[in-house]
């Protein structure tokens, strides 16, 4: 299962937050977590470089986009390769939402469709969608065709 996936500047500020299966005491352990993490190994890393940590049997994986960073915390069949995919697919739909890797100002002038776009490519704690085309059509409320 996919345990969350988190959006944050460079500051450390939560952006954007999905959270599935995760109670909600442990919520604010985890955005510390994550942003710490962040904090330590994100400095000098290149766009789109991933970073891989673990603990016990949750894995996280995460990486910079422009002025943002993106965590996809998972578990069970979601283990580093998978949630590799998974943050692949984050990446390059803000990528094209946004046009180019973006500023912190440019993601939240977009966020209303980056939340969407979040919403297609992980439901409840499972990827659902990894093809752009589809996302870009499921966002606008089309009904997907099936090729």
């Amino acid at each position: 299962m996919i345990l969350a996936v988190v959006f944050a500047n460079a500051e450390g500020n939560i952006l954007i937050e999905r959270f599935h299966g995760v109670p909600a005491e442990e919520r604010l352990h985890w955005r510390s977590f994550l942003v710490k993490l962040g904090s330590d190994n994100l400095k000098g890393v290149k766009n789109e470089e991933l970073l891989v940590a673990s603990h016990k049997s949750v894995y996280i994986v995460y990486t910079v986009l422009g002025d943002v960073s993106i965590y996809v915390v998972g578990k069970d069949e979601y283990d580093e390769l998978a949630l590799s995919e998974v943050i692949f697919v984050i990446t390059s739909v803000v990528k094209d939402v946004c046009g180019k890797p973006p500023t912190e100002r440019l993601f939240l002038d977009k966020y209303g469709r980056i939340c969407l776009c979040l919403d297609e490519i992980v439901w409840k704690g499972y990827l659902e969608n990894t093809e752009k085309d589809r996302i870009k059509r499921l966002i606008r409320l089309k009904p997907p065709t099936e090729f």
